[in-house]
């Protein structure tokens, strides 16, 4: 198996992503293709050990940045690391690809670009995969589609199903959408109808969530408009940001509490790593012509190693042809608008 790696994505990169890299080769053995400025890439390899690993550099000479803005970097960086590692998985010169990048960016060079859309697919979907209690779940779509149509949301948690059964070993997943209550026909028009369709589109629909739900693990896969869920994943981010940083705060308040927090640290270490998301890494992209995983720019090397990791998950999976094939058994592609327009 050979993973493309963006090695320029990162907020600091290249060093935690080629680190990543390094780790990623050295534990799980495929062959990890470094795409970016070689010339950096080569000092940070320097770096590490990396005698015997499958590691591989394939030059880009641009680079797409955090600032860059997603309708133009497609054409006005065509040789960014994240077009040359995706035109490899297009050419079938790799299993996958892997960036902690512009997320916008990666979003409209794979769908405009380079990869495109699956056959039958109406608009891909950004996701995310959340672990609480020892239990991963995806969530999708997280921001791609502010704007949804009932029949994309059914296409939605057909692609998380596929996905949740073949990367995270879900027997017959459970598929959830995001509502304002339990109760069949709470929602907006769109979560109605939505539902409607999604208790006939053949995957294991069990009706509407709230976020509490989400956090106690109810559903293996749930499904949102992606206004509703960039606010959704974002607000619990800044939650347990905010929580954990009350707690460091509330510790160092007097000798006690600072005694009782050096006895839970290991427990509070232990709650920090169920709920962190370098644990994962990155989530799919789903519905493009190929496997693109997507991470934080934030991420550290143990991340991006991770990332790569569901890369290898989904590649091994085969999810790009089961979720063709699974589409093409479902619901009809919507037309109505033009690629370009995503």
């Amino acid at each position: 198996m050979r993973i493309v790696l963006d090695a320029m994505g990162s907020d600091e990169n290249p060093a935690p992503d080629v680190e990543g890299a390094v780790l990623a080769a050295r534990e799980f053995g495929m062959t990890i293709v470094l795409v970016g400025d070689q010339d950096q890439i080569k000092r940070e390899l320097d770096n590490h050990d990396t005698a015997g690993l499958p590691l591989e550099i394939v030059h880009a000479g641009q680079k797409v940045t955090m600032e860059d803005k997603p309708g133009e970097v497609g054409r006005a960086k065509p040789e960014s690391s994240m077009h040359v590692g995706m035109r490899l998985v297009k050419e079938r010169q790799a299993d996958a690809f892997v960036t902690v990048g512009n997320t916008g960016a990666a979003l409209s060079i794979a769908t405009l670009h380079t990869l495109k859309r699956i056959p039958g697919v109406s608009r891909p979907a950004l996701s995310t995969i959340l672990t609480l209690q020892g239990k991963a779940m995806i969530l999708l779509d997280i921001g791609a589609n502010a704007d949804c149509r009932p029949e994309w949301l059914v296409q939605f948690g057909v692609m998380g199903s596929i996905y949740a059964e073949r990367a995270l070993s879900r027997k017959n997943p459970s598929v959830a959408l995001l509502s304002i209550g339990e109760e069949a026909g709470k929602g907006s028009t769109l979560v109605k109808e939505a539902a409607e369709l999604l208790q006939s589109c053949g995957v294991n629909f069990i009706g509407n969530v709230e976020p509490k739900e989400i956090l106690a693990g109810t559903a293996d896969v749930v499904v949102m408009d992606g206004f509703s869920g960039n606010v959704l994943i974002k607000s619990m981010e800044a939650l347990g940001n905010t929580l954990f940083g009350l707690i460091r705060s509330e510790i160092k308040a007097d000798w006690r509490s600072a005694i009782g927090g050096l006895l839970a640290k290991p427990a509070l270490k232990r709650v920090y790593r169920a709920v962190d998301p370098f644990e994962v890494g990155g989530a799919p992209l789903l519905g493009v012509d190929g496997v693109v995983i997507i991470g934080h720019g934030r991420s550290n090397a143990y991340a991006v190693k991770n990332a790569i990791r569901q890369a290898q998950y989904a590649a091994s999976g085969h999810i790009v042809e089961a979720i063709r094939d699974g589409l093409s058994s479902t619901i009809t592609r919507d037309d109505s608008l033009p690629e370009s327009s995503h």
